[in-house]
Parts: structure tokens; sequence; C-alpha cells
């Protein structure tokens, strides 16, 4: 048998939001398969730390700072002037949080939409044109099982990640025959530190992490087969594959990494 490699040389990839947990993991895997990626976050600090953490884990990574909110025009901009194109574009900037369903604000809506939605929208629009002309890209948007199994505990956030389902399927047929892919990435629970404080936010805080993320997982979450969260990296290995030549047949698909939560057989 011959070892499946995933070879991304020669292609360069963005990020957003990748200055730590599931993005971070992120621009890891696709710095290690060969890609020049990108690293965003809102400040220049914070890219600049996230790329030394990046490099002590990953000394031969080819990373190049992408500073800037891109749910600003001013920050979109700012990307854009660093990273005019692209040949994978990650979108994985996203907020959450847990507010009782009647307590959410107006304008804690239009935030979750903004932030969650209209930013890879915007970043798609931006760069999908340059991928159709050269006919090849990847476009990847990190989802949620949340847009499957709408949470009681956060339902706005739900909503942002079903809407995403639909983008991604929407461009994905603007981009059909071009050789260009958009696929969206269903990402069950996950080990991060904001899920951390989220986890504590629904349990005993005076419990070790161990056994408050069972305690959350068996009342919270008890769908999940793995009955775990999942590892960053697990989220990552998904997403370099759908960045590969590997994964040329597969678009418009909403592809889960959920640990078995979402109890349906599609998606």
């Amino acid at each position: 048998m011959h070892p499946v490699l995933i070879d991304l040389v020669g292609k360069s990839a963005l990020v957003t939001g990748s200055t730590q947990g599931i993005g971070a993991a992120i621009a890891a895997g696709l710095a290690r398969a060969g890609a020049r990626v990108s690293v965003n976050g809102r400040t220049k600090d914070s890219v600049e730390s996230a790329l030394e953490r990046l490099r002590a884990t990953a000394p031969e990574a080819d990373l190049v700072a992408a500073p800037g909110d891109i749910t600003t025009d001013d920050g979109l901009e700012q990307v854009l002037t660093a990273l005019p194109r692209t040949d994978i574009l990650v979108n994985n900037l996203g907020i959450f949080g847990a507010v009782p369903a009647l307590d959410i604000s107006d304008a804690e809506w239009r935030r979750y939409f903004e932030v969650n939605v209209l930013a890879a929208v915007r970043t798609t629009r931006a760069y999908l044109p340059g991928m159709k002309e050269r006919g090849w890209g990847r476009i990847q948007n990190i989802a949620s099982d949340s847009a499957v199994v709408v949470p009681a505990e956060m339902i706005h956030y739900g909503m942002s990640k079903t809407a995403l389902l639909s983008v991604s399927r929407g461009f994905a047929k603007e981009a059909a025959g071009t050789g260009v892919t958009v696929n969206s990435v269903i990402a069950g629970p996950t080990h991060t530190g904001g899920v951390e404080d989220f986890v504590y936010e629904l349990v005993d805080r005076s419990l070790a992490w161990d056994e408050a993320q069972r305690e959350f997982m068996r009342l919270h979450r008890p769908q999940s087969l793995i009955q775990r969260l999942i590892e960053p990296e697990e989220i990552a290995n998904m997403v370099v594959y759908l960045s590969s030549p590997l994964a040329s047949a597969t678009t418009g698909g909403a592809v889960r990494v959920d640990g078995g939560y979402v109890d349906s057989i599609l998606p």
C-alpha cells in the first residue's frame, strides 16, 4: 500500500481568526503540509505572538502575518493589502457564548450574523474571483454541530452557523466547473481555551478540568459518540485534506468532524 501524502507546496493559504484555538491548529496543519500560511487576527501584536508559538512547534513552517479585523472595511482592506490573492481560504473566525434565548438582544443577533456569517461572505467575495480565473482554489467555512443541533443556551450562535452552511452551498454553485471547491466543516464540541471558559459557565467551577469536561459532555452533549471533546488538531486534519488536490470531487458539502454528535446520516 502507498501512503496518502498531502502536498500543498506552492500553495498559499489564509486562515481567519487563527491566533489561537482551532484556527491556530489549522494554520499549523496547512503549514506542515507545505503551504505558505497567512495568520490572521485583529491586531499586529496578537498575530506576532501567534507566529512565535507556531514557529516554536513547527520551525520549518512558512508563516506570514496578516493582521486585520475582517469584520470592518478597513481591517479587510489591511488583510487584502498583505495578501492580494490566496489559493486556500479558511473562514474560521467566529464568536460564541451562552445567553438565555429571550435575553438575546437585537444587537447581539446582528453581531453574531456580522462576525460568523458576513465576514466569511466578504472574504469569499474578495478571493473567489481570482481562484476562478486561475482554475484552482479551496474555500472552507468552519461551521459547527450547532448549525444542525441548535443549543437552547445559544440559539443566536446556532442560527449563524446554519446560515454558514447555506453560504457554503451557494458559493459552491457560483464556483461550479471552475476547479474551485467550497465546503463547510461541521466541527463538534472542541477543546480550546475559549471552550474551557464556556464549560465552566455551565458546570461547577470547583471541578478539575477532566471532571468538568466529562460532566459537560454528560449533561450538555450526551449525543457525542466519542464522549470527549475533540482536539483542534482533529479538525485541522480534515481541513488540510479538503484543502488538497485529493479532495477535488468534494464541493458544496457539509463535512462532519463532530465525534458523531449529530444524530443523522446526512450531513
